[in-house]
């Protein structure tokens, strides 16, 4: 940070400091509020945040304007979203990358415990696992059995190193001492043709991009990895039905102020998010891109990210995966 950013950050820290907490809270916001998505548009980030700052303009009678700042695998945006002055001007929409990249990259120019103040988690898209129809396994146990059978002969998908449905895969791996040769691709759609076309033999993706290709049996679905089924794959089971414990990993999104931002800033940014999931039309919106909207406490979220960044730390230690 430079020392005219310290500077400024000091000086807004002071004038928050003198300011009576219920004048704060009362005339908050007085101006736009800036929400940074760390990934580009037109992916599920892009879509939530979008979602999400329409309805809290509406609620606040000041604008929320979403901005991509995507880049260096979301660090680009989180980097920016902590170092914006602590006023509640500038918040940032987060999801899993903040807990897997202090363990991915020897260095951040950030800290994702200390650098933040959590507000809320506002909303989740489940993983699940599928297979070319040319492989043969038609569960999770008949999988992890003919992987053990061919070491080194079965491969997978991801939509890049280090994501979600990738560290997912390396788990299964580990728990079971599977060899299998990882395929990374540039982003969750051409792993999903590689996967169609038999490219690849199994991948984790999102759901709702997988819904149509299961249906239509252009791939077959082993499990999801969630605690309770899919509503639209009703037939297909849960990890845990499947047979394997601890094999839970959605990708799930936050709200993020900046460290030092006031709390009855964070409490109201906070009230106003579950009004707005609360919605009727929020909800539909969301639940039509396959997205379940979620609140929470800003205590319980600052937990999750820590216990979320020590599984992920596990995961990527075990699976010897590094990015420079």
């Amino acid at each position: 940070m430079s020392c005219i950013s310290r500077l400024v950050r000091a000086f807004v820290l002071l004038i928050l400091a003198v300011l009576p907490a219920s004048l704060l809270a009362q005339s908050y916001p007085v101006k736009p509020i800036r929400l940074i998505m760390p990934f580009p548009p037109g992916g599920p980030t892009d879509i939530t945040g979008r979602a999400i700052a329409q309805k809290l303009s509406e609620q606040l009678g000041q604008s929320v304007v979403p901005e991509n700042r995507p880049g260096a695998g979301g660090n680009l945006g989180l980097e920016l979203g902590a170092k914006a002055p602590p006023d509640g001007y500038a918040i940032t929409l987060t999801a899993p990358p903040l807990a897997i990249s202090p363990a991915l990259y020897s260095k951040l120019n950030y800290n994702a415990i200390r650098d933040f103040a959590p507000i809320s988690l506002v909303a989740a898209i489940h993983n699940i696992m599928v297979v070319h129809n040319s492989v043969p396994a038609n569960s999770l146990k008949e999988f992890i059995a003919l992987a053990r059978r061919h070491p080194g002969k079965l491969n997978f998908s991801s939509s890049g190193a280090g994501s979600t449905n990738h560290l997912a895969s390396e788990l299964l791996k580990h728990k079971y001492k599977l060899d299998m040769v990882h395929v990374p691709y540039k982003g969750a759609a051409l792993a999903l043709v590689a996967l169609m076309s038999g490219q690849v033999d199994m991948g984790i993706m999102a759901v709702p991009p997988a819904i149509p290709q299961v249906q239509a049996n252009k791939v077959r679905a082993l499990c999801v990895l969630t605690e309770r089924r899919e509503p639209a794959l009703p037939n297909v089971p849960t990890s845990k039905e499947a047979g394997v414990d601890d094999f839970v990993m959605p990708i799930w999104y936050g709200i993020l102020a900046p460290a030092g931002t006031p709390r009855e800033i964070v409490n109201r940014l906070n009230s106003e998010l579950h009004k707005a999931l609360a919605s009727p039309d929020l909800k539909e919106r969301l639940a039509a891109a396959g997205i379940e909207p979620l609140t929470d406490t800003p205590e319980h979220f600052a937990e999750f990210i820590k216990s979320e960044t020590a599984r992920y730390a596990r995961i990527i230690k075990d699976a010897g995966i590094k990015i420079e």
